[in-house]
């Protein structure tokens, strides 16, 4: 069957009755797959914690005697500029003094804009401009109960499928410093995904979407920076369309050591559901022209679910321009696990803009060999007259992004 897409996809995430399309978590950066609703559910680094980073100051100052050697300036044509000479009329004029130098050598003090602990100052306003591509895979392997097939007759002509999502992500947060310590958040996120269900024998099945799928507010509060440490607490709201609130905390600490910053990173989300279940799924059209879909449900009857991630990272002023961030974090998200690494290069020519180039991937994922529930929606049937066909096998999961982000201090 060719898919096209169908209102069911809006419609299933708003009643709350029967399975609602949802996404896995709020985020690329772990398992997300399909938001039927308008886009997979995106978890946009809900740590928009770009909080303040400064390289330490070292000045340094020496009082040298001159003793016939140069130190910083042009040495003169006449030694008389450096040397009093002897005046025999004058006994106190025989004293031979020499020259004193003060050298000075001092660091340029610099806010790193690509730092994880970056944040505006008290009066500056932030902006981070996030571009992203995205991809999600998985295989699927489908089992139709014996009891769905006597009772409606329903048989699939092809049980194996490879699911594949593939994203462009803008997002933007803007930031604002109430005081030196204390800012505040609002972001915007803008999505263009394609779906695709790869049918080892059968006809493809796709469909697309595009449009704002989240925003939100929140607070960020910098309450360690000393020559040692840093830390920062911060909290958000988000709101995925069609999908779910996001409550979110973040919590981050870190200690410097020379031009680098080692750090710990721990967040939380709730999700509140505007359903009750939330997956995968697909409506297409069927050879009589009625429409019929699936559903790989994630978790079912859940009004909210919990995620939880915790990490390590590194941030090193490799020189003036140049730093390097890398990062390691493992996640709770509800129906699965997932350890992901990250990289990133930033570029900061000067004090007011850096880009930051990033790639991020999964490699670990419990969702490899979990069994998940099957549901079918027959053609010619109301939204309410789900079933459950038996049960769906996830095997080779697959999560990768890269990205470009321009920020800007003004």
């Amino acid at each position: 069957m060719k898919a096209k897409i169908s209102l069911l996809v809006l419609l299933m995430a708003c009643i709350g009755g029967e399975p609602a399309f949802a996404a896995t978590n709020s985020g690329t950066r772990a398992a997300s797959s399909a938001d039927l609703t308008s886009a997979p559910a995106v978890r946009t680094r809900t740590n928009v914690n770009y909080e303040k980073y400064e390289t330490k100051t070292s000045t340094k100052t020496y009082d040298v005697n001159n003793n016939n050697s140069n130190l910083y300036y042009t040495q003169p044509e006449n030694r008389s500029a450096l040397y009093r000479q002897y005046d025999s009329s004058n006994a106190s004029q025989n004293i031979r003094t020499s020259r004193s130098e003060t050298v000075r050598e001092q660091l340029k003090r610099k806010y790193y804009l690509a730092h994880p602990f970056f944040q505006p100052l008290k009066g500056k306003f932030g902006s981070v401009t996030d571009l992203s591509y995205a991809m999600n895979s998985y295989d699927v392997g489908l089992s139709i109960s014996q009891d769905f097939t006597d009772s409606t007759g329903v048989s699939l002509s092809d049980l194996n499928a490879k699911w594949n999502t593939n994203q462009f992500t803008i997002k933007e947060d803007f930031s604002y410093g109430i005081t030196d310590t204390i800012a505040v958040l609002a972001m915007l996120q803008y999505n263009m995904s394609d779906y695709k269900l790869d049918w080892s024998a059968s006809p493809d099945d796709s469909m697309d979407d595009s449009g704002i799928n989240l925003f939100g507010v929140g607070a960020q509060w910098r309450f360690v920076d000393n020559t040692d440490w840093i830390a920062t607490l911060s909290g958000y709201y988000q709101h995925q369309k069609d999908i779910s609130n996001n409550f979110i905390l973040d919590l981050k600490a870190g200690y410097k050591i020379s031009s680098s910053t080692i750090y710990g990173l721990a967040r939380g989300w709730l999700l509140d559901f505007e359903g009750n279940t939330y997956g995968n799924g697909m409506s297409g059209t069927t050879t009589d022209g009625t429409v019929s879909s699936i559903f790989i449900a994630y978790d079912t009857n859940v009004s909210s679910v919990f995620y939880a991630e915790g990490g390590l990272g590194v941030f090193s002023v490799l020189d003036e321009d140049w730093t390097l961030n890398l990062e390691a974090v493992f996640g709770y998200y509800d129906w699965h696990n997932q350890a992901t690494l990250k990289a990133a290069v930033g570029w900061q020519p000067n004090d007011w803009v850096a880009l930051n180039l990033y790639a991020k991937t999964a490699i670990y994922d419990s969702a490899d060999g979990k069994n998940l529930s099957f549901w079918w929606l027959e053609p010619g049937k109301g939204l309410d007259q789900w079933t459950v066909a038996g049960t769906a096998n996830i095997d080779n999961y697959s999560e990768t992004s890269i990205g470009l982000q321009a920020v800007f201090l003004f």
